[in-house]
C-alpha cells in the first residue's frame, strides 16, 4: 500500500502554458494532484494532527478547504481565560503550519465574540496577537458568504443581501 502511495505522489511533472508560450515541465515535489480522487482523504490525513492540537486546548476546529476556524465557548466571566487559550492555541497552530510547509495569514485572521446584545458589554475587547500582528475583535465577519455579527442578529447579512439584490435589479 505504501508503495502505491509513493508511486502516486512522486515522479510527477507540471508545465505552464500562457498564450502561445509553453514552459518546460518541472518536477512537482510537494502536494497532491489537483482534482484527484485521493485528494480529500489525503487532506484529512494531513490535517488530523491539527485537529488533535486544537483539542489539546479544549477548543474546537472547523476546516473547509484552506480555511480553518478555531472556536470555543464560555461564560462572560471566563472570557479572558478563553482568550488566553485561543491565543496560545493559534501560536501552536502557526508553528504546526510552518513545520508542514503552510502559512497562517494574519491579514485574513478575524476574531468574533458571539453573545446576546446585553452580554456584549461583559466581554473584554482586548486584541489578540497572531505572530507579530495584533488583531482586534470584529463586530462582523464573513464566513463562506454569510455575514455573522456579534449578536447573531443577521442584520448585516440581510442588509448586504438586500443591497446586492437592488444592485442586480438596476
Amino acid at each position: 500500500m505504501l508503495g502505491w502511495f509513493h508511486s502516486y505522489l512522486t515522479g510527477r511533472k507540471q508545465s505552464v502554458q500562457c498564450n502561445n508560450a509553453r514552459y518546460l515541465p518541472t518536477s512537482v515535489l510537494f502536494g497532491v494532484p489537483q482534482g484527484s480522487v485521493l485528494g480529500p482523504i489525503l487532506f484529512l490525513l494531513y490535517t488530523a494532527d491539527l485537529l488533535r492540537l486544537v483539542k489539546q486546548f479544549h477548543l474546537h476546529c472547523h476546516l473547509y478547504a484552506d480555511d480553518t476556524q478555531i472556536y470555543g465557548f464560555c461564560a462572560p466571566s471566563a472570557a479572558q481565560e478563553l482568550q488566553y487559550r485561543v491565543s496560545v492555541c493559534v501560536a501552536k497552530v502557526s508553528l504546526w503550519m510552518r513545520s508542514n510547509r503552510l502559512q497562517l495569514n494574519p491579514a485574513k485572521t478575524k476574531i468574533l465574540w458571539l453573545s446576546s446584545s446585553c452580554r456584549q458589554l461583559q466581554i473584554p475587547q482586548v486584541s489578540f496577537c497572531v505572530g507579530t500582528t495584533t488583531i482586534a475583535p470584529s463586530s462582523v465577519v464573513r464566513d463562506l458568504g454569510i455575514y455573522l455579527d456579534s449578536n447573531l442578529s443577521m442584520t448585516t447579512h440581510i442588509s448586504k443581501t438586500v443591497s446586492n439584490c437592488f444592485s442586480a435589479m438596476r
